[in-house]
């Protein structure tokens, strides 16, 4: 083998060069070993090959055959400025650079100047990009460009700020399960993508996975990556790679295929669990001869609390022989999914859709926007909650409480189910204690033994099938001078007692104080340090003013666990009458009004809570603020709001998923779906919260998932139509229209409500096939329901729709005039204000855009700077592509994404256009509702496909056939007119 330093002959296996000294990097030269696996020990040198440019290194200008780094502040082919050496590999140097152009800031790889003169490298730093190239997908860091500047060639790439995985393991060891499972899932679907288009990485190792600031992971560097159908750059029996990261067959230099990237990924999931990588040895060739050899030591022997089925994924990923591997990324991400969800796994495999329920009939709310439902809390709240001044929360195992029915012997109603609640919240005053949500208990009594009151007994029954720590009982009897109240506390599992206490009420109204004080030796029993007299006057200031108005102010609570909107209301709105100063009933009608869609009257209800705000407890104004704050999309208020909470009371479930719904709102889902799991352990069979982790399937792209779960939510109850909504989105999403109008009309049968949000998605799916005229009349029936109803926000969310959809320039300019009238919420705005300019009236739109820029949140700032881009867009692309850059940096919107594809596409910067538009594929399950409203909106992604065909024409790229083939496969139905349509046909014929 030559030395690519000093050019003398060494002989096969050398990894130092016998001349010059210096490492020869396996990435710069070839290895070959025998068919028995046996050659040349190298020595220090060997690992860190490839081409690897993610690991930071310093050019030492010194060394034989380096070149003189180049200084920041140079700009090479008078585009690109040099900001930074980031690193050093075998092949050349890698910068941060700003390409002054597109005023974005890129990695440039550049080829070292020694080298230039090479053509088998040439040919590999060419093949980097072709093979890259092919690979469009979120997980793999984007090539840009092959460029020169005189001697010098180099690449421009997509710049990643974080750092690379190799760099992770170094500083923390060992990862948990799931953030372990997380890395490897997003590289698999890396992976996939690469696999697909024939391109075998076969140097993949944690220096060559990115992971953000945000969490995502990129596969980067396919510098020696070969597609199994291009001619080999490499010879025959050749090593290629790094050692410790190799196949078995790559380690002989026999032919690999995508098998040898998931082997490799078996040895990075091992490494990721257990801190190490399996056969260690310090001679990297003796790691590769024991590799062949011999079975590596099952990863649960070095890192016992690896969960078992974990272990059995990795042992199946580096099976010696490929054929008993898995065959492909895909079949890894399955296994992991049944690890993580074996019943949405097994309800994938029984059926692709749920069944839908029969007999609904039943009138439910209009809609459900499920990922915006705000909870306020799982119990009722009117006594003061005092933060525990003895140890942190953390200090303290979280405890789960439930409050069983108390036995009322009064024969008064007033105490019916009223008391129960007040004890619960009063419990909760300690961080660490967790009220269950009694709700769920009565449904789970039911089915145990068809039991309809919750007693002693039966909570224990409860208690023991979902894990409950402690099981709270009491008692009423009223007496001659007043009441006599009593509670008990045992043990959840063996029944056994923890504290008793009883005490009198000389009155009706003094019941709910008299509950809240003896709560406190069971608080006290359980760990909390609080004085029992601080929470006894605590109870005495922060008594309701009339027990019937904390009677109806419980039966709401005890209603929004079962999704039963208008019943809720109702209750909220007799709490008032009884008691106008109970800040915390207006602001649960406030959160009603907002799930059912009704904006005006939930700021209205809103604004009257947050005026009562000194009459609540600690929790809940944490909760009403950030309830508003969620109102006004406002994520970072209300993040801190629901943080600030969870630091002070952990065992917040309605924090922690109200927290997952401020970072969806942030587009961070991935953490959004991290916070709402954590909400359900704590309730596992709640509904609205599994619906939102549903929702969160959806928005993620995960369809098959959100199918799955929608099922199961009808299972837990027939009668939430909303869990339709995820059902009929994924279909449509993977395709299946049928599927998708079959679980809408499931939904239109549920009455007036599930119909008015059954409409928008059936219209949905008509404007998706581009039957415009289909979509009209759908909309014109359901606007003229919702007006019936007087719900002007679903009325208006039509006809911004209805507007979009008219050819008619004066029909469409009044849709969107009547739109505005009915509600002002951003995603109305948006699509009238895009109406407008479509029917020629430009202004108005623009000066929809400058009302959205004085907002103080950074969304509907973000549509602004959207609307002004489309504005210039035929005229200046390069000016739009400045404004869609900064609505962007505001907030990275799906249909910020597909307006910049567009931009870039109309400057002829074509392999930007395509990252962009890879990027709305890649996120396609955000466009099932693109303002996160939960409102069907799949009729914006067809259009990817068009302006991808023209990207692929622009390049010159045969697959451009495709991308128009699918685009009119999707409107192969579509009304005639339809100037996207002729074209994509003119096109596709050319």
């Amino acid at each position: 083998m030559v030395c690519p330093h000093c050019r003398t002959p060494n002989p096969e296996g050398t990894s130092i060069c016998l001349e010059c000294k210096t490492p020869i990097d396996l990435g710069d030269a070839t290895v070959v070993l025998g068919a028995s696996g046996s050659g040349a020990a190298p020595t220090a040198g060997l690992e860190g090959g490839g081409t690897g440019w993610s690991q930071a290194a310093t050019w030492n200008p010194e060394a034989p055959g380096a070149a003189q780094a180049i200084e920041p502040g140079v700009v090479l082919a008078g585009r690109y400025e040099i900001l930074e050496l980031l690193g050093e590999g075998g092949m050349g140097a890698v910068y941060r650079a700003r390409d002054r152009e597109l005023d974005r800031v890129v990695a440039l790889k550049v080829i070292r100047p020694e080298y230039a003169s090479n053509a088998l490298v040439l040919q590999r730093f060419k093949q980097e990009l072709v093979l890259a190239r092919q690979i469009t997908h979120r997980n793999i860091i984007r090539i840009f460009d092959l460029g020169s500047a005189g001697p010098t060639r180099f690449i421009t790439m997509e710049y990643v700020a974080g750092e690379d995985l190799s760099s992770v393991l170094a500083h923390r060891g060992k990862l948990p399960a799931a953030e372990a499972v997380e890395i490897v899932r997003q590289v698999c679907r890396g992976l996939e993508a690469a696999h697909e288009e024939g391109v075998v990485h076969r140097d993949l190792k944690p220096q060559n996975i990115m992971i953000d600031r945000q969490g995502k992971v990129l596969v980067m560097d396919f510098g020696i990556a070969r597609s199994t159908t291009a001619s080999k750059i490499t010879r025959t029996g050749a090593l290629t790679g790094t050692p410790t990261y190799m196949s078995p067959e790559q380690a002989q230099g026999q032919k690999v295929d995508a098998r040898s990237d998931l082997y490799t990924l078996g040895i990075i999931f091992y490494e990721l669990l257990t801190g190490r990588p399996p056969f260690d040895d310090e001679n990297p060739m003796a790691t590769l001869v024991r590799r062949i050899q011999e079975k590596p030591t099952p990863p649960i022997e070095v890192e016992p609390a690896i969960p078992v089925p974990l272990n059995q994924i990795i042992l199946k990923m580096l099976a010696t022989l490929p054929a008993d591997r898995y065959q492909s990324a895909a079949e890894i991400l399955a296994a992991l999914d049944k690890w993580e969800n074996p019943r949405a796994a097994q309800t994938m495999e029984a059926t692709a859709v749920a069944a839908p329920a029969r007999g609904f009939g039943r009138d439910l709310p209009i809609r459900l926007a499920a990922a915006a439902i705000l909870i306020l809390g799982a119990v009722a709240g009117w006594l003061y909650t005092h933060h525990p001044a003895g140890a942190p929360a953390s200090t303290i195992k979280p405890v789960r409480v439930l409050v069983a029915d108390f036995h009322n012997a009064t024969g008064d109603a007033v105490f019916d189910g009223t008391l129960e609640p007040a004890v619960g919240l009063a419990l909760e005053g300690a961080s660490f204690i967790s009220a269950y949500p009694r709700g769920e208990a009565h449904k789970a009594a039911a089915q145990l033994s068809g039991a309809t009151v919750l007693d002693s007994q039966q909570a224990l029954l409860v208690a023991r099938r979902e894990g409950i720590d402690v099981v709270v009982s009491g008692e009423i009897a009223q007496q001659a001078k007043g009441y006599r109240i009593r509670l008990d506390a045992v043990d959840g599992a063996s029944g056994k007692p923890i504290a008793s206490r009883s005490g009198d009420a000389s009155g009706k109204q003094e019941v709910l104080a008299e509950a809240g004080k003896l709560a406190a030796p069971i608080r006290k029993a359980l760990g909390d340090t609080t004085p029992e007299a601080v929470q006894m006057q605590a109870a005495e200031t922060y008594g309701s003013s009339s027990i019937e108005a904390a009677q109806s102010y419980a039966k709401a609570q005890q209603l929004q666990w079962s999704g039963n909107w208008k019943d809720q209301m109702a209750a909220y709105q007799q709490a008032i009458a009884l008691d106008p100063n109970m800040g915390r009933a207006y602001a649960g009608l406030a959160v009603a009004y907002r799930n059912l869609g009704h904006r005006d009257e939930a700021e209205q209800y809103f604004k009257l809570a947050i005026s009562r705000i000194d009459r609540m407890t600690e929790r809940e104004r944490y909760r009403t603020r950030g309830a508003y704050y969620l109102f006004q999309r406002n994520s970072d208020l209300a993040i801190k709001e629901f943080s600030d909470l969870l630091k002070q009371f952990p065992a917040d479930d309605a924090a922690r998923t109200n927290l997952a719904l401020a970072y969806f709102y942030k587009r961070d889902i991935a953490r959004a779906a991290a916070e709402q799991k954590e909400a359900i352990k704590i309730y596992p069979r709640n509904l609205l919260y599994r619906h939102n982790a549903t929702l969160y399937d959806m928005y993620a792209g995960q369809f098959a998932a959100a199918i799955a779960d929608g099922g199961e939510l009808l299972k837990l109850n027939p009668k939430f139509y909303q869990a339709y909504l995820p059902i009929a989105l994924a279909q449509l999403a993977q395709g299946k229209t049928a599927e998708a109008e079959a679980a809408y009309r499931q939904m239109q049968a549920m009455g007036p409500d599930g119909a008015s949000l059954a409409a928008m998605g059936l219209a949905d799916i008509a404007l998706y096939e581009g039957r415009n005229s289909d979509a009209a009349a759908i909309l014109q029936n359901g606007i003229a329901a919702d007006l019936a109803a007087k719900n002007n926000s679903a009325a208006a969310i039509k006809m911004a729709a209805l507007a979009g959809a008219d050819r008619k320039r004066a029909r469409a300019a009044e849709n969107a005039a009547k739109a505005l009238a009915a509600d002002n919420d951003v995603g109305v705005a948006f699509a009238a204000a895009r109406a407008l300019r479509e029917a020629g009236q430009e202004g108005k739109a623009l000066a929809i855009a400058a009302d959205l820029a004085k907002h103080l949140e950074p969304e509907p700032q973000a549509y602004a700077k959207l609307l002004e881009g489309e504005a210039v867009l035929e005229k200046n692309p390069r000016a739009a592509v400045g404004l869609f850059q900064d609505a962007g940096k505001l907030v990275d919107t799906w249909l910020g994404r597909l307006d910049l594809a567009q931009a870039y596409l109309a400057a002829g910067a074509f392999t930007e256009a395509s990252s962009e538009l890879d990027n709305c594929r890649n996120r396609s399950g955000e466009a099932t509702a693109v303002f996160l409203d939960d409102i069907p909106s799949y009729r914006y992604f067809p259009p990817v496909y068009y302006y991808l065909g023209r990207v692929q024409q622009g390049n010159r790229s045969p697959a451009a056939a495709e991308s128009f083939r699918q685009f009119l496969a999707i409107k192969a139905k579509a009304d005639a007119g339809d100037r996207m349509v002729e074209d994509a046909r003119k096109r596709a014929g050319k």
